[in-house]
């Protein structure tokens, strides 16, 4: 099935996709993560990231960026991701949602994580309490995953979308971190109804 015409030519006249271009990000959503770092500092130079959802592999080139050389990061997906140049960025092929994934991320860790981030995302059935339902749930997954290998005080991104259930979701969060932020970076189109939980400071007794 072809595209859009109209779709298309939104896209190219896309300010972050056309930038995304510029600066050999695969993703303009890489933006969305860098602007968020920028102003919240979740995530610095010689951090260990778990990037869940990483496909295509924009926001493991932005969290490669941050954490420069002596970090490390693993991006999992569903889907094949093409490997990064660079010797510290690791992927794997698995579903969030599966407790074997978990095994992999274990074995490859080298420590508990610093940051735990998440874009993962359902194929969306157009019914939206259906697609806001089934992206809650991959958060709330993200946010198990999360709690499972990051350290103490480690901090936790992750895309929702916004609906009934956003704000137990939120609740949820705030149960296990010291702050929780919610974001709407400025790369995110305005007409979309995708935001951003930040949880900072995971808590000792979480």
């Amino acid at each position: 099935m072809s595209l859009p015409r109209t779709w298309i030519r939104e896209r190219k006249r896309d300010f972050y996709y056309r930038k995304a271009q510029d600066d050999k990000f695969r993703s303009r959503a890489s933006y969305k993560l860098l602007q968020a770092v920028k102003k919240y500092r979740f995530m610095k130079k010689g951090d260990v990231v778990v990037d869940l959802g990483a496909a295509p592999g924009g926001w493991l080139q932005a969290s490669r960026k941050i954490v420069g050389d002596r970090g490390f990061v693993l991006g999992v997906d569903l889907k094949n991701i093409d490997p990064l140049e660079d010797a510290n960025v690791f992927t794997v092929v698995g579903d969030i949602t599966d407790s074997e994934t978990q095994s992999l991320i274990e074995k490859i860790l080298p420590s508990f994580a610093n940051v735990v981030i998440s874009d993962a995302s359902p194929n969306i059935s157009g019914v939206w309490e259906v697609d806001h339902a089934r992206q809650i749930e991959l958060a709330q997954k993200s946010l198990e995953i999360a709690l499972k290998f990051l350290e103490v005080n480690g901090n936790f991104f992750v895309k929702v979308f916004q609906g009934d259930i956003f704000q137990k979701f939120v609740k949820n969060v705030k149960q296990h971190f010291d702050r929780v932020e919610i974001i709407k970076p400025k790369a995110s189109r305005a007409k979309s109804s995708e935001i951003f939980v930040l949880g900072i400071g995971l808590r000792i007794d979480a």
